[in-house]
């Protein structure tokens, strides 16, 4: 029987995932915590599915689907106030908090939340910022919760970084990893660690490019251009890891240093490069790097890297034919 899916915080991120489950055939509760006066809980909820249809009609204009289907997409989600909580998190399967990133309010939402949920219900947080050991203390059976940050738009984008604690039941991973999967996400595990993976990666490369601007190395249109030609088209082909093993790890090794001795310490690689160096674990050529390259068919890999990189291209307009 499929699970009963909460969201709780009608806020953008409870939104975009009321959407995600709506669009995938999934009935969904958004609800307000928040006590507000009948005219303030309206004012809310028309705000909310508004959205919502709104992000829907984007899609269909952009013909993702018919747009005859909307209306039937748009009633699955049901945004409930805080005096109907009780009654829609006790039948709850699965619980995604979305309230704002303060440590006091999700401390709040916990606790007028967990005594109305049962003891299995799945308990989700969508942090972007806290650590999933800091809030499981918050968690009566802490075996059942984990962090589940979503990218924005949440809706759209199918990562979900999985986050558990040490404590948290292989089995609640489980399950929670086929529930996305089920609605088309990508669902990757990560430690508790500070900016998760896709933050932490972004961070640096956004303070790299305000940097590069701030010093005058490149103007933000001739930045971003470079992001959109080259180092997107690279990457969206080419996991980072991956990109390392495919060039080398000694260029890597050799290119960094040489940054840490122009640009300072931030370029220095860490220390597992220099391991893989000495071990003779360079990447694709030597068959071992960060992944293990033995009885891969090379020849094969790489045709298959060109075709990714040429289907993007094409999508994108930029393969030119022969002049």
């Amino acid at each position: 029987m499929p699970e009963t899916i909460a969201s709780l915080g009608a806020g953008r991120m409870g939104r975009g995932i009321a959407h995600a489950f709506a669009y995938a055939g999934r009935d969904v509760v958004l609800i307000d915590l928040k006590q507000r006066s009948g005219v303030e809980f309206d004012q809310l909820a028309r705000a909310a599915l508004s959205e919502i249809d709104g992000s829907l009609a984007a899609l269909s204009s952009l013909g993702v689907f018919d747009d005859a289907l909307r209306p039937e997409i748009l009633a699955r989600v049901r945004v409930i106030a805080a005096g109907e909580a009780a009654a829609a998190l006790r039948t709850a399967d699965v619980i995604f908090e979305g309230v704002p990133e303060v440590m006091e309010a999700k401390r709040a939402a916990f606790e007028a939340m967990m005594p109305l949920v049962r003891d299995d219900a799945i308990i989700a947080s969508t942090t972007s910022t806290m650590l999933v050991t800091q809030l499981a203390g918050f968690i009566p059976h802490p075996e059942r919760f984990l962090n589940a940050h979503w990218l924005n738009p949440a809706y759209l984008l199918p990562l979900v970084e999985l986050s558990p604690h040490p404590g948290t039941d292989h089995t609640v991973f489980d399950r929670l990893k086929r529930l996305l999967e089920s609605i088309g996400k990508v669902p990757v595990e990560c430690a508790p660690a500070p900016g998760f993976i896709v933050p932490r990666l972004q961070s640096l490369i956004m303070n790299e490019a305000a940097r590069m601007v701030e010093e005058g190395v490149a103007t933000p249109a001739a930045i971003d251009q470079a992001v959109r030609y080259g180092l997107g088209i690279r990457y969206v082909n080419l996991g980072v890891v991956e990109f390392i093993d495919y060039g080398g790890v000694d260029i890597l090794h050799y290119a960094a240093n040489y940054l840490a001795g122009e640009l300072g310490e931030r370029y220095r690689p860490p220390a597992i490069v220099g391991r893989l160096m000495d071990e003779g674990k360079k990447g694709l050529r030597e068959g071992e790097g960060f992944y293990d390259w033995r009885g891969t068919d090379v020849a094969a890999y790489r045709r298959d890297v060109l075709s990714r990189l040429v289907g993007t291209l094409r999508h994108q307009g930029l393969l030119r034919a022969p002049g």
